[in-house]
């Protein structure tokens, strides 16, 4: 593999007049090799299912078919609130191929974070999981724009039509998907620190853009036999847009199976289906190393490992190269602008601590409050040139946050960092409150926002603490009302209120009592104080 100086000297972008995810990620390979595996589910007590591109890309045109029988056109938004499966890349390929709008969306989610995305997009359709459909009966009553709703994954209550039922029937098939690169694919929330979240529209041109990085960080990726996995979930990011859809259009097998990340089963998985390629966050590969043992490391495959959502430690930099045999390449980016610094030990870009380079075809700067580039070991916001192919469209209606990510030409990704003088970008932080947990980044507006909805809280600020395995985890500092008591029954109802309405992976782990909220003159609470507060409460119990 060319060093990284080569490879961006000769990198250029030439993208296509004509370009569709779903042409590209199931109907060229099918019209090449229709028998060719794409997608292998393990799911660990029975033997692997396997998908190939032909069956994939014909399901997938049954499917749109079945959605254009309903009214899904050009523009209409399709809400997939779906586990990986089989069913949720259908779903995909079959949204894209209507010039539709696919919005993928967590099936832990709650009734309020669910509500709250379904409505913000107005999601014409809906396909859910069977495990979501009690979720989505307590929001579905105030969702005037959705007209259907499907269910995947077993008999359905009365209402929904069945996925199964869908892909028999008859319906005249679309003609070839015509879109541009530019033209809308994709929305994927993301949390902001403030107010709701926020829906980053992409075109279909984000699966091209995505296409250096995922061939830097897996080293000349493809080459013959590998086979890629993640445990992070498809409705994210990073298992979708880092995983998922690259590997699809470069012909690379991807494995999946269900339920929460087990270490110890995570490395079986590996063995038995002969991964080559994973994507696993910080907090996954430290799991991972805690559960090592000499028969877990047996039968591994590995050729790459590359890491992003959250910093990586040192130790577990060292674990892998010491006990796997491998260099993890890190690599970072956001929802709305993603896979743009980076590292890859064959390009000769790895140094312990440092995020990377930026990747071939990406221009990425450190920039100070005016705009300027900083000077090497300042600190500065991380910043990327626009026009990119992996950046966001807009937020979904919401102009006044659109022209507030961009300074000119650079989008601003609100991340501080230091660059060297050999180009190698080392992480130091939000410039916001933007909480990193196990991979998820988690807005605290939307969690105080939960909170104040509970008849005991009159104010309530959520910041990170810093946690040895999580990164942070989601902490909160409440003030009850007059006549309630803070209590230890009352922090888990609180938890347990959070995590029914938003998700398992935002709920507060720990809830803090105070008596008051230092606020600015304005009325905003000031986080600051709090983050502080949590950071020392961090260092204590290290000690310990």
């Amino acid at each position: 593999m060319q060093n990284h100086e080569t490879l961006r000297a000769a990198f250029a972008w030439n993208l296509p007049a004509r370009y569709n995810i779903a042409a590209a990620c199931a109907d060229a390979h099918a019209r090449r090799e229709p028998d060719r595996i794409c997608l292998i589910e393990d799911r660990g007590e029975a033997p692997a299912r396997s998908m190939s591109y032909g069956e994939l890309a014909r399901l997938s045109v049954r499917l749109a078919a079945a959605l254009a029988a309903r009214g899904v056109g050009r523009g209409d938004r399709v809400a997939i609130v779906l586990p990986q499966s089989f069913e949720t890349v259908i779903a995909h390929l079959a949204v894209y191929r209507l010039g539709a709008i696919a919005v993928p969306l967590a099936l832990r989610f709650g009734p309020e974070a669910l509500g709250y995305r379904l409505k913000a997009c107005g999601a014409k359709l809906a396909i859910v999981h069977r495990e979501g459909l009690e979720t989505f009966a307590a929001v579905e009553g105030d969702l005037p724009a959705l007209e259907h709703l499907v269910s995947v994954g077993g008999k359905p209550r009365a209402g929904p039509t069945d996925f199964e039922t869908l892909l028999q029937e008859t319906a005249e098939a679309p003609g070839e998907p015509a879109t541009g690169p530019d033209d809308p694919a994709l929305i994927i929330f993301t949390s902001g620190t403030t107010g709701p979240p926020k829906g980053a529209l992409h075109g279909h041109r984000v699966v091209l853009g995505h296409l250096p990085g995922i061939r830097f960080h897996h080293e000349d990726y493809p080459q013959a036999g590998d086979r890629i996995w993640t445990p992070s979930d498809w409705a994210w990011a990073g298992g979708l847009l880092n995983v998922l859809l690259p590997s699809l259009q470069l012909g690379v097998p991807v494995v999946f199976t269900a339920g929460r990340f087990d270490p110890q089963e995570a490395f079986r998985l590996m063995a038995r289906q002969a991964v080559r390629n994973a994507f696993l966050p910080a907090t996954a590969l430290r799991m991972l190393a805690a559960a090592t043992d000499a028969a877990a490391l047996r039968d591994l495959t590995l050729r790459t490992i590359a890491s992003a959502g959250e910093s990586l430690p040192a130790a577990t930099f060292e674990w892998a190269r010491e006990t796997l045999g491998l260099t993890v390449n890190e690599f970072y980016g956001q929802t709305e602008c993603n896979m743009v610094l980076g590292s890859s030990a064959a390009c000769g870009v790895s140094r312990a601590g440092a995020i990377g380079k930026a990747v071939p075809g990406h221009e990425v700067a450190l920039l100070d409050a005016d705009g300027r580039k900083v000077a090497p070991g300042e600190a500065g916001t991380i910043a990327v040139r626009a026009p990119d192919p992996v950046m966001f469209l807009n937020y979904w209606q919401d102009p006044a946050a659109t022209a507030a990510k961009f300074l000119g030409d650079w989008l601003l990704t609100g991340d501080q960092a230091v660059m060297d003088d050999d180009g190698y970008v080392s992480f130091l932080g939000r410039d916001d409150d933007i909480i990193t947990s196990a991979g998820y980044r988690i807005g605290p507006g939307e969690v105080e926002n939960c909170l104040l909805a509970h008849p005991a809280v009159t104010l309530a600020a959520v910041v990170g603490k810093p946690d040895p395995l999580r990164t942070e985890i989601v902490k909160a500092y409440v003030v009850v009302k007059d006549g309630i008591e803070a209590s230890p029954e009352l922090a888990a109802e609180l938890k347990g209120f959070v995590r029914t309405r938003l998700s398992a992976h935002e709920y507060p782990r720990e809830i803090g009592f105070v008596a008051e909220m230092p606020l600015t003159t304005s009325g905003k609470i000031v986080r600051r104080v709090f983050r502080e507060t949590a950071a020392a409460e961090a260092a204590e119990q290290a000690e310990r």
